[in-house]
């Protein structure tokens, strides 16, 4: 069988958090049996679906790397196909129009819900033939004795009695289709073998087999993976912080550190935490995704994206790192290699944001010094070790690393002093207090002219304290 999942989001907000990782559990199972991977939008809904949201739909796929065989398909552009299915099961006797009121709906269920029953549609209008030139819907006849079973790869046999299944409307009054006939005929023309989405669809299931066995096809391959929760055992939402795909993004993650924190959510392959794309595509299997909902655990994602940082090429992570700077008003052409820079600061930081901030000074001169460390760091007796500290690397007409490391020791001989006493002022001058990689990496990275320049910063700084 050729293997053929979806993702099939409805276009009414961003790409969430949910809905990428189903989206990566379907993108790997077609991976893994090479099959195809296809997207869909549902913009049936036609007063809540912009083309804002299809544009952030796109944009968080494209950035996670969830490339798509197909698609984009578009529900709003196969109406008359959705009109087709319908009008068949009305010619077959297996849906019927139905002009119930909203008032007659609303007081049934009062009385069904008084009742202790579930609430339901009656079958009111089944046998009345009503004419298409009134005002109406149309409901799918659902059949009304017997049980729905199907294998969900995830949660194992499910049945349901088709007595708890009320006749759904497949058309609005307006004409347009409702999401279980679009979703059912979309998934049949598509040849979907496996449809793996959240356990918030599950009760959609059997009216959906029904609707296909109606229409004389047999269903597809159920996964229905579970919900994910907030640190409080709460469903995800905004009050547990970023819940869109693209705000990671301008938070400073790596969209593989993404992948691979969604990925653990729910599966596991040992006690293996951090995995390459081609382990993710090797080790996963729908059917190893764990029935319980998972805990959005923002630390465990911050120490995932961390090792991406520390361990991805360089140059790649100065690309992603580009963006965070110009939002903080630099331009990382004027300054070091930004390569450099990102070797030397990655261990210090757990996003890209924090990566520029804690590197801006490579780039920019600070503003004011570290209160603490110039308290204790910039005091009178550094004074002649940061002038003769100036005075060596000034002279250096090699800018590298290895004429910088031996100028500043030869600093330390020359005044007869430890190291400390010379490198400790000399790296709060350079640097304003932040932190920083080896001295002498430093200073190179700083650059000859910005090096003069703050030296001089800081011997103001100390005559001014002397004097204050």
């Amino acid at each position: 069988m050729s293997i053929r999942t979806r993702f099939a989001p409805s276009p009414t907000g961003y790409l969430h958090i949910g809905g990428a990782r189903t989206a990566l559990f379907a993108w790997l199972y077609a991976r893994k049996h090479g099959g195809k991977f296809v997207l869909r939008i549902e913009d049936t809904d036609l007063e809540r679906s912009t083309e804002a949201s299809v544009n952030a739909i796109l944009e968080g796929m494209n950035w996670l790397g969830l490339d798509y065989d197909e698609g984009p398909f578009y529900q709003t552009h196969r109406f008359e196909r959705y009109e087709e299915v319908i009008q068949k099961l009305l010619d077959e006797g297996k849906a019927y129009r139905c002009n119930c009121s909203k008032d007659r709906i609303e007081k049934l269920r009062e009385q069904q819900m008084a009742a202790k029953e579930k609430p339901r549609y009656d079958g009111h209008c089944r046998e009345l033939n009503l004419s298409a030139d009134e005002p109406h819907v149309i409901r799918f006849a659902n059949p009304q004795q017997g049980n729905v079973v199907f294998d969900d790869m995830v949660r194992g046999t499910i049945s349901v009695n088709n007595q708890e299944l009320d006749d759904l409307i497949i058309k609005r009054t307006d004409g347009s289709p409702t999401y279980n006939l679009s979703v059912v005929v979309d998934d049949l023309d598509m040849k979907i073998s496996h449809v793996i989405r959240g356990d918030d669809h599950i009760n959609n299931t059997p009216r959906q087999i029904n609707i296909l066995k109606a229409m004389g096809f047999e269903a597809p391959t159920y996964a229905h993976v579970p919900m994910i929760l907030g640190e409080d055992g709460t469903r995800l939402s905004k009050r547990h912080g970023a819940t869109s795909v693209i705000e990671y993004r301008d938070m400073g993650y790596l969209p593989e550190a993404l992948i691979n924190y969604l990925v653990r959510l729910g599966w596991s392959s040992g006690d293996q935490e951090l995995f390459s794309l081609d382990e993710m595509i090797s080790l996963f299997d729908v059917i190893d995704v764990n029935k319980a909902p998972s805990s959005f655990n923002n630390e465990k994602l911050q120490w995932i994206n961390q090792q991406y940082i520390k361990e991805d090429d360089a140059t790649r992570v100065a690309q992603l790192l580009s963006v965070h700077l110009g939002n903080l008003d630099i331009d990382p052409a004027e300054g070091p290699s930004l390569e450099d820079v990102v070797v030397a600061q990655r261990e210090r930081a757990k996003t890209l944001i924090e990566l520029a901030e804690v590197s801006q000074f490579f780039y920019r001169d600070f503003e004011e010094f570290d209160e603490k460390m110039a308290k204790k760091q910039l005091r009178p007796v550094a004074t002649e070790v940061l002038k003769a500290a100036q005075t060596a690397l000034n002279e250096l007409e090699n800018w590298e690393i290895e004429p910088i490391h031996d100028a500043i020791h030869g600093v330390a001989e020359q005044l007869g002093v430890k190291m400390g006493k010379v490198g400790m002022p000399l790296r709060v001058a350079v640097t304003g207090g932040a932190p920083s990689p080896s001295l002498d990496l430093t200073v190179y990275l700083v650059g000859q002219e910005a090096c003069n320049r703050r030296i001089n910063k800081a011997l103001e700084y100390i005559a001014n304290r002397t004097e204050a």
